[in-house]
């Protein structure tokens, strides 16, 4: 099949990777075992346009093994690992268009490339690929059926609901980012821990005594804060919601205003999935070595237009890290290009996570192949019976167990509705 990777000799590198991380998915690979005889996707085209990595590679298994059909695209340009994407395209045999650090323009050939299967399924991550699927039906250039998609970040999902309130949402999409058991876990565990090994990988500074700006205090934010105290680290935050403001205060960290938090950080991390978070006027008061790093989806919180304006001269530190020597004689430092930090500079959300997320991914495919089209065109939220059955199976591969209603408990708290 068709493919356009960087490296195809690393497909055995990558091969070995996912593996590993299949090691780590328990859920996701049970759930393999229990539709793999039965095929429900057989004869459904899949097009996957997610982060290229070990994880993600262990959902493609899992949906080839129901019989699906599949391309896949990257949904960042920094985000791919590329011996991944070669063992997709080698030992998976489905057609790959992903490398790390393409072009914008090399981005979207991807995403269209992918598209050519013509899917009755899209899985996204961030929306790129729905909005793309929404140009091309508009334009007759992909007939479908289409019988709906996923979305996997809060950012995606978003974008997906304003365009269901614009009237613009043309095919079923199902919020996999709402799940219980994706946002409460992979937003907050996962990126809370590889945003930091980004951050550590690509500039292994002591985060002990130093003070962390967090720009938003939503499910990632509260991950990045926690991990960042976790470490020593003074958490500074900052927020435009009084609701999440008030949620830092009490939750122990400092609240205030990014103004106010420029002068005084060493280390900021925008979480906001809004764009100009980090402005020229707060580059200026920066610290001397203050290090700025994005986790949110898109490269647009940190101003770089800005950054550069306020820039004499530049230089790479090493592949992920580049300094900007400041006109007013000091330096800051970006990582990753202002991009996903979690996967420019280390490899993204543990498996462990990731085997949540991509069961929700998973099973909203299958109800979706199973809808034929049926479903209207708006955002679903995952069913709260699929989040339990998915919490219940994870706690079940640690080993956990947990007390059960008896009948009279039931009947007690059912009874409340009753009055009694």
């Amino acid at each position: 099949m068709e493919h356009r990777v960087k490296n195809i000799s690393l497909a055995d590198e990558g091969k070995r990777r996912i593996d590993w991380a299949e090691a780590h998915m328990p859920v996701l690979v049970a759930l393999r075992k229990k539709y793999e005889k039965t095929k429900p996707l057989a004869g459904i085209r899949v097009a996957g346009c997610l982060h290229v990595t070990k994880e993600t590679g262990v959902l493609v298994r899992t949906l080839k093994a129901a019989g699906a059909e599949l391309t896949w695209c990257g949904c960042n340009p920094l985000s791919t690992q590329d011996d991944v994407a070669a063992s997709l395209a080698r030992h998976e045999g489905i057609g790959v268009f992903a490398s790390r650090g393409v072009s914008t323009k090399e981005y979207y050939d991807d995403i269209h490339s992918a598209m050519k299967l013509n899917p009755h399924v899209t899985i996204d991550d961030g929306a790129d690929l729905t909005v793309e699927m929404h140009k091309a039906l508009e334009q007759g250039k992909i007939k479908g059926p289409i019988y709906g998609g996923t979305e996997e970040t809060t950012t995606g999902v978003v974008r997906l609901r304003a365009m269901q309130n614009g009237g613009k949402l043309l095919y079923p999409v199902i919020a996999v980012n709402d799940a219980e058991t994706k946002h409460d876990f992979d937003n907050v565990y996962g990126t809370g821990q590889s945003a930091l090994d980004g951050i550590i990988r690509a500039t292994n500074v002591l985060l002990s005594g130093k003070s962390v700006v967090v720009a938003g205090y939503g499910h990632v934010g509260k991950g990045i804060a926690r991990r960042a105290a976790g470490l020593g680290a003074n958490v500074i935050v900052t927020e435009v919601d009084p609701i999440a403001a008030l949620k830092a205060k009490l939750d122990g960290y400092s609240v205030t205003t990014m103004n106010e938090a420029a002068a005084v950080g060493d280390v900021f991390v925008t979480t906001t999935g809004c764009k100009d978070v980090i402005m020229g006027d707060d580059i200026a008061k920066m610290k001397d070595g203050a290090i700025l790093a994005n986790a949110g989806h898109f490269n647009v919180e940190i101003s770089i237009p800005e950054l550069e304006k306020q820039s004499s001269s530049t230089s790479d530190i090493n592949q992920h890290t580049k300094q900007y020597s400041l006109k007013n004689g000091r330096r800051v430092y970006l990582i990753g290009e202002g991009r996903l930090v979690n996967l420019a500079a280390a490899e993204g959300h543990p498996s462990e996570v990731m085997d949540m997320s991509f069961a929700n991914q998973f099973l909203a495919v299958l109800k979706l192949a199973a809808s034929k089209g049926t479903m209207k065109p708006r955002v679903y939220d995952i069913d709260k019976a699929q989040d339990r059955e998915i919490a219940m199976a994870k706690l079940q591969s640690m080993g956990v167990q947990i007390d059960v209603l008896t009948p009279e408990q039931k009947a007690y708290l059912e009874g409340f509705a009753e009055g009694t």
